[in-house]
């Protein structure tokens, strides 16, 4: 029998923050609602094995000489994959994390959104250069009236949108309380009770649509709504059926979801580390992988270059040669590495020209470490020239 008496559990209000993430990224199931993305009936999809001992590579990290494995200890680290030339060379589980448990994504997930996109493009269910309300009507009274599906794709569209994360009364808190991962405050204000709510009750245009790039999560969640619309279905179904199932992914994922039932594209979505290590496996080669083009080479090669000179400000702290493109971040604008990145640590790094994959999922304790961040990149960029010398 199981003694429960000593078990801490995280208060409800609070799961996802430290020191509560520490456990909480890998029980997200047991914590809030969610749908299953399912894997399908197939085989899981091969990833060979060609092992190699990357623990004492040495690397100039932000504090001084390092080495992989002090990286690993030292970053908070749940969960990490290298793929090189498609064969998996390392593959590391830490705190309490198995080859089974599925981890939070956080904003990792918005590249996946990025890549359904794509497939429903090329299969002509949703033109990215349309209007929004073109698919979404009611966003006529809202200040998404005048923008495109490419605006909120690059996060380019001029509507104002508060992402301040350690703001109680933030535009992104009332994303927490609308998807169900915070309780409603009992405080007499106007809280939403939908993700779709917070979207309609943006009301402000601060900058003309297209003129500059501006992080902000709801961008993504508009963007599955759109994609919804388009397919006539759920986002579950269509991650399962267009990107999950042709992945030969080896578990099903979920999303957790708002009282509605929609899934919360933004930051929701759970997986198994060698399952987003195939998804990062697909941005590598172009979008072949399991033997099929999953999503078009072109969309993918599309999603690699962005406009550094809307990439200003705090943006450039981690990376200063970077850009953002289709819900992808660039560690540097003129190379072809996309970065699927999420708070609090979590990463997919796809390199083509070196035939690198990797994927650090993570429980940091702040929101965003642009110091752990950039120690990441360096340790991955270290493996990542080592194996090339080999």
């Amino acid at each position: 029998m199981v003694d429960h008496s000593n078990l801490a559990y995280p208060p409800r209000d609070g799961w996802d923050r430290a020191p509560w993430n520490r456990w909480s990224f890998q029980h997200v199931r047991e914590l809030v609602p969610t749908a299953e993305v399912w894997r399908g009936r197939g085989p899981a999809s091969d990833l060979p094995r060609a092992m190699r001992q990357i623990d004492e590579i040495p690397f100039d990290g932000v504090n001084g000489r390092s080495t992989v494995r002090r990286f690993l200890d030292e970053t908070y680290t749940d969960g990490f994959i290298v793929l090189y030339r498609g064969a998996i060379v390392a593959e590391r589980y830490m705190n309490g994390m198995t080859e089974r448990t599925r981890h939070l994504s956080q904003s990792v997930g918005k590249s996946l959104i990025g890549i359904l996109a794509g497939i429903l493009a090329a299969r002509g269910l949703l033109d990215t250069g349309a209007p929004l309300v073109r698919y979404l009507p009611e966003l006529s009274d809202t200040a998404y009236r005048d923008a495109r599906i490419d605006h909120v794709l690059d996060m380019t569209s001029g509507v104002a949108f508060d992402e301040t994360y350690t703001d109680p009364f933030s535009d992104i808190a009332k994303i927490d309380v609308a998807c169900g991962w915070r309780p409603r405050p009992d405080d007499g204000r106007n809280w939403p009770r939908t993700c779709w709510d917070v979207v309609l009750g943006l009301k402000k245009l601060e900058a003309e649509h297209g003129a500059r790039f501006s992080y902000r999560s709801i961008e993504t969640d508009v963007l599955a709504f759109a994609c919804e619309r388009a397919a006539g279905r759920r986002l579950p179904e269509l991650v399962s059926e267009f990107l999950w199932q042709p992945l030969g992914a080896e578990e099903s994922a979920d999303y957790t979801v708002d009282e509605a039932g929609y899934a919360l594209a933004d930051g929701g979505f759970n997986a198994t580390l060698r399952d987003y290590a195939r998804f990062g496996e697909m941005l590598t080669r172009d979008g072949l992988f399991n033997g099929r083009q999953i999503v078009p080479a072109e969309w993918v090669q599309g999603c690699r270059f962005g406009d550094h000179d809307r990439f200003t400000g705090d943006y450039r702290a981690a990376t200063p040669m970077g850009a953002y493109k289709r819900q992808f971040w660039h560690e540097d604008h003129r190379t072809p590495v996309l970065l699927c990145r999420g708070v609090f640590g979590q990463l997919i790094y796809s390199d083509p020209a070196h035939d690198f994959t990797a994927v650090k999922l993570s429980s940091w304790p702040d929101f965003r470490n642009n110091a752990l961040l950039r120690e990441t990149l360096a340790a991955l960029n270290a493996i990542k020239h080592v194996l090339n010398k080999s």
